[in-house]
Order: structure tokens, then C-alpha cells, then sequence
């Protein structure tokens, strides 16, 4: 979904939704904004629009016009009628390794070029046992970082301990 409020707004929809009850994910980092004069330490979303919610379409239909700055995310090329969907063990999968690291890097579509792509890995033990992908490869970067995408949204490069990791 998207979320067109503003980033400094003191109620954002993640948290509208959250309070109604329904099960919501975005990717937030911590950033320091002047509001009022005065520096302050907020949870602001990665990508100002995106905003994941687990619900059928006819329960979010409700929100959606109770809230005139939530809208639905469509992917190009495809038809107006249809909203995007993620499946759900993909976004399991990005929830349980993106929260169970301590400082993700996160990746917009089309900032993470080829050559950033390393080595296929599998995890073998840990938080992140059983993921499959590939290690973020940037030059000088001493830390292991295995990258978890949801296609065509956003990446996530996670730090994984080296002993855990097994090359395929």
C-alpha cells in the first residue's frame, strides 16, 4: 500500500493501522528531524510511501476510504483493478531477517547494481538458518551481509556471522 502523508507527520498510517488491529510491516530507521525548533530522534519509514498490511482487499477497501491518504500500490504494466500483493512467506522472510539484525542496510529497486551481487550462500545455523541468497559485495566492507529482497520493492542487506555461512 502507500501511505502520502508526510514524513514528519505525528501519526502515520502504519500506526493508524497498527491501533485498528491489523497486522502492518514497514521498514522504519531512526533519523534525526528539527520540529519546532528542537531536535528530535524518529522512527521514520525507509520508503516514505511503502507500507505492507496482511488483509484481504474487502477488509482494507474500509481503510482505505476512511483515510484519504492510503492508497493502494499497483505494479506498471498491469491491470488498474488488480492491487499488488507480496507472498506471504516472502514477507515472513524479509520481517524475520530484517528484525532480527541490529542495523539493516536497505536498497531502493535499482540501487543495487550487478556488481554488488557476490557469492550464492546458503545459512547454515543462527537467527537466519535455512536463507538462500547472495552476499552484498562492496569494496572495503569487512562485515558478511546476505541480501533479502522483496522483488521489484525493496532490498535488505542483513549481517550474518561468517561461521554460519556456506558457499553453493
Amino acid at each position: 500500500m502507500r501511505d502520502l502523508k508526510r514524513r514528519n507527520a505525528n501519526v502515520l498510517a502504519i500506526h493508524d493501522l497498527a491501533k485498528a488491529g491489523l497486522e502492518v510491516f514497514t521498514p522504519m530507521k531512526q533519523m534525526i528531524m528539527t520540529i519546532g525548533g528542537h531536535q528530535q530522534r524518529r522512527e521514520v519509514p525507509v520508503i516514505q510511501d511503502l507500507l505492507f498490511v496482511h488483509e484481504t482487499k474487502a477488509t482494507l477497501d474500509l481503510y482505505v476510504e476512511k483515510y484519504p491518504r492510503l492508497q493502494y500500490r499497483f505494479l506498471f504494466g498491469k491491470s488498474q483493478n488488480e492491487p499488488m500483493t507480496v507472498r506471504t512467506e516472502e514477507m515472513e522472510r524479509f520481517i524475520n531477517a530484517v528484525s532480527n539484525t541490529d542495523a539493516p542496510l536497505y536498497y531502493r529497486p535499482g540501487e543495487l547494481t550487478p556488481l554488488m551481487y557476490g557469492k550464492k550462500v546458503r545459512i547454515i545455523g543462527g537467527l537466519l538458518n535455512n536463507y538462500e541468497g547472495r552476499l552484498l559485495s562492496v569494496k572495503g566492507m569487512r562485515k558478511r551481509r546476505l541480501i533479502v529482497e522483496i522483488s521489484r520493492l525493496i532490498a535488505a542487506a542483513v549481517e550474518v556471522e561468517p561461521s554460519y555461512i556456506q558457499f553453493v
